[in-house]
């Protein structure tokens, strides 16, 4: 049997290392199905729609990127939400932000981005407004079968410690975990619009378990400022 598990690994490094989403825990919703309550955005650009936090335009072309924010900080959870993204247009596209900021001074976020969209975007982690930079690539050959394009889709991510993990309707995305000590591992959520067309994103059932910090991650010491 070891054999055969190493001979899978080896031959099937994507399916070896995937993992089932995590169970449902104690929940506590982040969206009341009605307002934005809880959360803070342009309302030329966000609204509530038929049940969804809603943001962008299918017949207004989007300039730049937007993002809706929570109020609250949060460092370890499991997020588990319901999105749709439609569109035309160069580049339909969106995202889920964790421990993210705002910029100043601008419509952006810094942080942590588990992506959303074409071509090969869906559950991978982008570093916006920071890195400027793919963090990892998702397992675009095993999520391509289950992903319902402009229809909803089952988003979860799993952020612990280090590590951050994302599936869409039940299949792994990503398990990513995070190499440089001085990225801070806590701040806010947030959802993306990106520019450049005419983009919609809709999400709802959205579900937020908060986690105690794993044992590593406690014993370590705080990560440096830049100076």
């Amino acid at each position: 049997m070891k054999y055969l598990l190493l001979l899978t690994a080896l031959l099937f490094p994507s399916l070896a290392a995937a993992e089932p989403p995590p169970p449902v825990g104690k929940t506590v919703p982040l969206f009341d199905g009605t307002t934005l309550a809880g959360w803070e955005g342009d309302a030329k650009h966000w609204r509530v729609e038929n049940g969804a936090l809603t943001g962008g335009s299918l017949t207004e072309h989007i300039k730049h990127n937007v993002f809706l924010a929570t109020e609250k900080d949060c460092a370890d959870f499991i997020v588990r939400m319901m999105i749709k993204l439609t569109g035309t247009g160069r580049f339909v596209n969106s995202g889920f932000q964790i421990r993210s900021q705002r910029v100043a001074n601008t419509s952006e976020m810094s942080g942590y981005q588990c992506d959303y969209g074409e071509p090969t975007w869906y559950g991978c982690i982008y570093d916006e407004s920071r890195r400027n930079k793919l963090m990892k690539q998702s397992d675009m050959a095993a999520l391509r079968p289950v992903i319902k394009p402009d229809d909803w889709n089952e988003y979860i991510i799993h952020a612990q410690g280090r590590r951050i993990r994302t599936w869409i309707n039940g299949v792994q995305g990503v398990d990513y975990l995070e190499a440089d000590p001085k990225i801070v591992q806590t701040g806010k959520m947030g959802i993306q619009v990106h520019g450049g067309g005419k983009v919609l994103v809709q999400v709802k059932d959205i579900t937020l378990e908060e986690l105690p910090p794993s044992a590593a991650d406690a014993a370590a010491p705080a990560p440096a400022k830049d100076q």
